[in-house]
């Protein structure tokens, strides 16, 4: 196993032994909104804080880019940044709704080298280091095998924290619905593209997210044998938060049926 995986490892079982016992005392967290429909508690910043200290004790000279504490660590001198989301779907967690992920992703030169996504409540663990596939607790993981849209289970997050691009994405959400068997939203885009690469969904859709939403869950769908890309199908999703995974097939089927419906700015 690739050795910075098993420290990625270590710091996501870390933090969610922390995220597992502050979920049975919920009416107990401070709680403070960062911005609209955007939610911190003191949770977030303890796993992230353990994250980090676990990090910085193997690798000290590396980067660092966290949701709580941002950009820290090299000073752009070292090859590895670590990007981190310490508690991937607080509103689910705060709500008692046990949906949520540490998500761990970490680049060397700017490309994925290794990712976990772990859930501490089911105890399921996805894992991939580039060039070595995905694994669910140690077991192989591969995409869906779907051909089409037709049958398909899709995944997806709505634009909740600004709504400038919501009629776009309503627009796209009616295109996937009348053409699949359904579409979900559980609320955390790091567990719904590890969902991706486990086959569990065959693609996933969202509009504004944040590198540590999606860093580590990007690998997983490409270690597991799919594809994931921005809104026009090339690679700019960690700048522009707009992101669409799916098997081969579906997500050519994906690309072709939102792109009509999106404004110019989420073409870019």
């Amino acid at each position: 196993m690739h050795p910075m995986l098993n420290i990625a490892i270590t710091a996501a079982r870390s933090s969610g032994n922390i995220i597992r016992r502050a979920f049975s005392r919920l009416d107990e967290l401070n709680v403070t909104q960062k911005a609209n429909n955007d939610y911190v508690s003191e949770v977030d910043r303890m796993a992230e804080d353990e994250i980090l200290r676990t990090i910085r004790k193997a690798y000290p000279d590396h980067g660092v880019l966290a949701e709580e504490s941002g950009d820290s660590g090299s000073n752009g001198h070292s090859h590895f940044r670590w990007i981190i989301d310490p508690l991937d779907g607080t509103t689910n967690f705060l709500h008692g709704f046990p949906h949520f992920a540490v998500s761990i992703g970490l680049q060397r030169d700017n490309q994925p080298e290794v990712a976990v996504v772990y859930n501490p409540i089911s105890e399921e663990l996805f894992t991939a280091s580039r060039g070595d596939g995905a694994q669910l607790n140690n077991r192989r993981i591969r995409v869906s095998s779907r051909r089409s849209l037709q049958g398909g289970l899709l995944g997806t997050g709505f634009p909740f924290r600004d709504h400038q691009h919501l009629d776009a994405y309503l627009a796209t959400f009616k295109a996937l619905l009348v053409e699949t068997a359904g579409i979900r939203r559980p609320g955390s885009a790091a567990l719904d593209l590890a969902y991706v690469a486990a086959g569990r969904i065959d693609g996933f859709w969202e509009i504004g997210l944040s590198p540590w939403d999606i860093a580590a869950g990007v690998l997983l769908v490409r270690e597991a044998g799919g594809i994931v890309g921005d809104f026009t199908g090339g690679d700019n999703y960690l700048n522009s938060g707009n992101i669409l995974a799916a098997s081969p097939k579906v997500f050519a089927a994906m690309l072709s049926t939102i792109t009509p419906h999106l404004t110019e700015e989420l073409r870019r």
